[in-house]
């Protein structure tokens, strides 16, 4: 038997003022955008927002649907949203919040399983890390340097030959 350890270093700020110019800026944006989810069964809003490395912003928000399966994670959205509009640009850094209607929203909380794996897509079509600001629309904040720590055994294109 082989045992081995996974682990990776990330950054954790009291809240938003600790952040450098360009991710408080993005950050920001994130949280005002929540309110443009469509959320009407879970009250959940998650907004993703993505700084583009050519200085250009796209947004993306969660969409849910009668039919739960229907509905898309804001990350997804969002990557969706680039490949569409920025289709041959790396995407830099995104912030993620989120605003719970139903209770409080003061904390940092990750992407699903699902959108680890489509973040970490992205990353590795470009070949490029993508930083991760993940917050909620107050308190701490999360910065992780590119989305592979968020998967570390992930499912990839190598894995299909």
């Amino acid at each position: 038997m082989m045992e081995k350890e996974y682990s990776f270093t990330y950054q954790i700020f009291k809240n938003i003022d600790e952040l450098n110019d360009e991710d408080k800026a993005l950050l920001q944006r994130a949280r005002a955008n929540t309110s443009n989810a469509y959320v009407p069964y879970s009250s959940f809003q998650v907004s993703a927002i993505a700084l583009m490395e050519n200085g250009e912003i796209v947004n993306g928000t969660n969409q849910e649907n009668a039919s739960y399966p229907v509905g898309i994670c804001a990350e997804r959205v969002l990557l969706s949203t680039i490949s569409s509009v920025q289709p041959n640009i790396a995407v830099k850094t995104i912030a993620i919040s989120y605003h719970n209607l139903n209770g409080e929203s003061s904390r940092p909380v990750a992407p699903c399983g699902m959108c680890r794996q489509a973040l970490l897509e992205q990353e590795n079509r470009f070949q490029q890390p993508i930083k991760i600001i993940l917050s909620g629309m107050d308190g701490e904040v999360i910065i992780v340097q590119n989305a592979r720590q968020l998967l570390p055994f992930n499912f990839s294109a190598e894995d299909m030959l």
